[in-house]
C-alpha cells in the first residue's frame, strides 16, 4: 500500500476512533468521581519517589497480583498548596481517558490522611531519565517517539482538553519500549475557549502564555516542537540561567538547529516553533494533518504504532515487571502517615464521591 494511501486509511480510522471517544467522554465526564478501591487492597513493595506533594510506591494489587504505581497525595500539602482543584481535574480525567499513549488509572481512593491514585506502572522509567543517558535520540527513534505523542495530543484535543505540561520528565516508558504521558494535573477542558493561566516547565513555555494573551491546543502543538528538538539534538531551542532572558528567547522564536538534524525536521519544526500562532502547524485549516503528513513523518505507519506492533530500535532493559533499576527508590519504603480523624472531610467532600463503587 502507497504511504499516502495507508495515510489516507489512518485519517478515516482515527477520526472514528475519535468520534466514538468523545461521545464516550461527554457522558462520562458530567457523573461524579466514585471511590473503587482502598490502601488495604494493595500490597506496599517500594518507593519510587518521594517529595513535598507525598509519594509514589510500587505496589501489588491483592485482587488480581498485578503492579502498580500508587501516587499517595497527602491532603494536607493539596489544600496548602491551593491544588484541590488540579487534583479533582486529574482525578476526573484518567477516569475517563482511556488511549494507549496516555497513563491510565486502575483506581481511586481517600483516608484520612491521603488521596490514592493506582496507575499503571511503566517501570522502564521516564524519558528524560533515557535522553541523559543517550545525550540524544537518533531520528528514527524520536519519529517513533514524536508520533506517539502527536496521537495522544489528538486525542486529549478531540476531547476539548489541553494538556499544557509536556516534558521528557512526564513521559515514561512501558516494557516495550512505547511512550506513557503522565502527570494529567495541568490538564484542562476548554474545548473551543481560550485560558490565561501560566503554567507549565520554563523551557517548554509557549510564547502567549509568557504574554498573556490567552491561548488553547496551541500551547501544546508548541511544547511539542521543542520536545523533538530536544529529542534529536539533546537540548531544548530556547534556554539560559535567568528566567527572563529565556522568555525574551522563546518571545523572539529565534533558536538554532545543530547541523545533525535533518532538512526534513527542520522545516517540521520551522513550522511548530512559530510564535505566530496564525502560521503554527496544528492550527491551520488541515489542523494536525499538516504534521501527519509532512515529509518528516513519510512512511510513518501511525496505525501500526497505534496497535503497538513496531518493534522500537531502543527497548530499555528490565528483568521483569517489578523491575525498578529506571527509578531512584528509597533505601526503604516510606512510613505511612495515619490520623484518626479527617480535618479536611469538608473539603475533598466538594469534590469527591465517598461511596466505593
Amino acid at each position: 500500500m502507497a504511504a499516502d494511501e495507508k495515510l489516507q486509511k489512518h485519517y478515516s480510522y482515527f477520526d472514528q476512533f475519535l468520534r466514538k471517544a468523545k461521545r464516550e467522554f461527554e457522558v462520562k465526564f458530567n457523573q461524579d468521581i466514585k471511590q473503587n478501591c482502598s490502601i488495604t487492597d494493595f500490597e506496599l513493595m517500594d518507593t519510587l519517589g518521594a517529595g513535598s506533594f507525598g509519594m509514589v510506591v510500587l505496589c501489588r494489587d491483592k485482587r488480581n497480583n498485578k503492579p502498580y504505581a500508587l501516587k499517595l497525595l497527602e491532603k494536607a500539602n493539596i489544600i496548602k498548596t491551593k491544588q484541590l482543584a488540579h487534583t479533582g481535574a486529574e482525578i476526573k480525567l484518567m477516569q475517563i481517558i482511556s488511549f494507549p499513549f496516555i497513563i491510565d488509572m486502575h483506581g481511586f481512593f481517600m483516608d484520612n490522611v491521603y488521596v490514592g491514585i493506582c496507575m499503571s506502572f511503566a517501570n522502564a522509567g521516564d524519558m528524560f531519565t533515557h535522553l541523559k543517558n543517550l545525550k540524544k535520540f537518533e531520528e528514527p527513534l524520536a519519529k517513533f517517539y514524536a508520533a506517539q505523542v502527536l496521537l495522544a495530543f489528538e486525542y486529549l484535543h478531540h476531547l476539548g482538553v489541553v494538556y499544557r505540561d509536556l516534558k521528557p520528565e512526564n513521559i515514561l516508558m512501558d516494557l516495550q519500549g512505547y511512550l506513557k504521558i503522565t502527570d494529567l494535573g495541568f490538564c484542562k477542558k476548554i474545548d473551543n475557549n481560550r485560558t490565561y493561566t501560566l503554567c507549565g516547565t520554563p523551557e517548554y513555555l509557549a510564547p502567549e502564555i509568557i504574554l498573556n494573551q490567552g491561548y488553547n491546543k496551541s500551547v501544546d502543538y508548541w511544547s511539542y516542537g521543542v520536545l523533538i528538538f530536544e529529542m534529536t539534538a539533546g537540548f531544548a531551542p530556547f534556554f539560559a540561567k535567568d528566567p527572563m532572558r529565556l522568555y525574551e528567547k522563546i518571545v523572539s522564536g529565534k533558536y538554532q538547529c545543530p547541523p545533525s538534524i535533518s532538512k526534513p525536521l527542520k522545516n517540521l519544526l520551522s513550522n511548530i516553533l512559530i510564535v505566530d500562532r496564525s502560521k503554527r502547524y496544528g492550527l491551520l485549516k488541515n489542523g494536525i494533518k499538516d504534521i501527519k503528513g509532512h515529509e518528516w513523518f513519510k512512511n510513518t505507519d501511525f496505525d501500526l504504532i497505534l496497535a503497538k506492533k513496531i518493534i522500537p530500535s531502543y527497548v530499555p532493559h528490565v528483568d521483569n515487571e517489578t523491575d525498578i533499576r529506571y527509578f531512584e527508590p528509597s533505601s526503604k519504603l516510606l512510613s505511612l502517615k495515619k490520623a484518626s480523624n479527617d480535618e479536611f472531610a469538608k473539603d475533598f467532600d466538594e469534590m469527591f464521591i465517598h461511596e466505593k463503587s
